[in-house]
């Protein structure tokens, strides 16, 4: 995401709201303040806020608070395929028998 004047406006704005409607303390700084903001402005009751919520989505290109993404899996900080080991080994020709732990990087067939 890119941060310009009218991203670092609106999250300025909507931070001194937030603080002074909910008490919520977001420093600009935090990795995920888009986020925080984007979830405090769904408690808040007044429209002002929500609509500057809604225009800091739109600035930031940020996905909808409503379906968080999932966090991609990783292992010894390499991502993992989406598939299953079992049908991994199988598409490599490899047989499986029984359960399948991760041993040093390594399948192991137990």
């Amino acid at each position: 995401m890119e941060l310009n004047k009218a991203v670092l406006d609106c999250m300025q704005a909507l931070r001194r709201r937030l603080r002074d409607e909910l008490a919520v303390d977001i420093h600009l700084n935090q990795a995920d303040a888009v986020e925080a903001m984007l979830m405090a402005c769904l408690r808040s009751a007044d429209q002002d806020t929500r609509n500057l919520g809604i225009r800091l989505a739109e600035l930031s290109d940020f996905q909808s608070a409503a379906e968080p993404s999932a966090p991609a899996r990783q292992y010894r900080g390499q991502a993992l395929a989406d598939e299953p080991p079992v049908a991994a080994a199988a598409a490599t020709g490899e047989t499986p028998r029984g359960t399948v732990r991760m041993y040093r990087g390594q399948r192991v067939y137990a």
